[in-house]
């Protein structure tokens, strides 16, 4: 199967299952720029389209019930700065349990024994998901989130860095639970404006509400579209920033 019946397959299977069409274009155009970075087929790498697309955006497990005396926080932040973030909340002590349904990161932190925590993100799915965890788990990283195409894995400071990975002073919990980098508050600005015009057009008669729809999904699917790139394009610059 070619590259492109592979994706369109997948769309089809995607939008069968009720999948936004803005997403599906994000998602598509990411797998296509990881197929770019790996040289992979797409049945190779992600398996059957029709299984692979069942896959696609499933949560991890629901954690465990933490114990009372627990912080607990949810916060969420564009693909930009995810991982940033993470490693940011990671470094005060708070520990991902998982991702809820509207993608946030359910986090909890010890009040007595906390510990710093790192993270990372790789894209999962299909045979990749296999491989994935077969290199990381023998470092010790375990997962504790999936959204769309993205799995993340977390481990405790210290599995590297010894007593040194305990949390001696714990910083308030932030009053935040929204973290945009400048590029996605760019393209929400973008957005708004977009959505904002056609609204009014559509109130002062000059546009339908079948085209302040197609509209809405056009600047959704175009700003999707648009971060995926930009982050792609970034984890091909990050990647050959690795290689020696």
């Amino acid at each position: 199967m070619t590259t492109d019946a592979y994706f369109t397959e997948l769309t089809g299977a995607l939008r069968r299952a009720g999948v936004p069409d803005a997403q599906i274009a994000a998602t598509v155009e990411d797998l296509r720029g990881h197929l770019a970075e790996t040289g992979a087929a797409p049945e190779e790498e992600f398996g059957p389209a029709a299984a692979f697309a069942a896959g696609l955006g499933g949560l991890a497990p629901a954690p465990g019930e933490p114990d009372a005396a627990a912080e607990s926080w949810t916060w969420t932040a564009d693909l930009f700065n995810d991982r940033r973030m993470l490693a940011v909340h990671g470094e005060q002590g708070w520990e991902v349990e998982g991702l809820d349904p509207l993608g946030r990161f359910v986090c909890r932190r010890s009040r007595s024994a906390a510990l710093r925590w790192e993270y990372r993100r790789e894209v999962v799915g299909g045979r990749r998901r296999a491989k994935v965890l077969a290199e990381l788990e023998p470092e010790g990283w375990e997962p504790c989130g999936e959204w769309l195409v993205y799995g993340y894995f977390k481990r405790p400071r210290a599995a590297t860095a010894g007593p040194a990975g305990a949390l001696e002073t714990r910083p308030e919990t932030p009053l935040r639970r929204l973290f945009l980098s400048r590029r996605g508050k760019a393209a929400l600005v973008v957005w708004a404006v977009v959505v904002g015009g056609a609204t009014t057009a559509c109130f002062v008669g000059a546009l339908g509400t079948g085209g302040l729809a197609l509209s809405i999904a056009l600047a959704s699917a175009f700003s999707a579209l648009v971060t995926s790139q930009l982050e792609t394009a970034r984890g091909r610059a990050e990647q050959a920033a690795r290689r020696p």
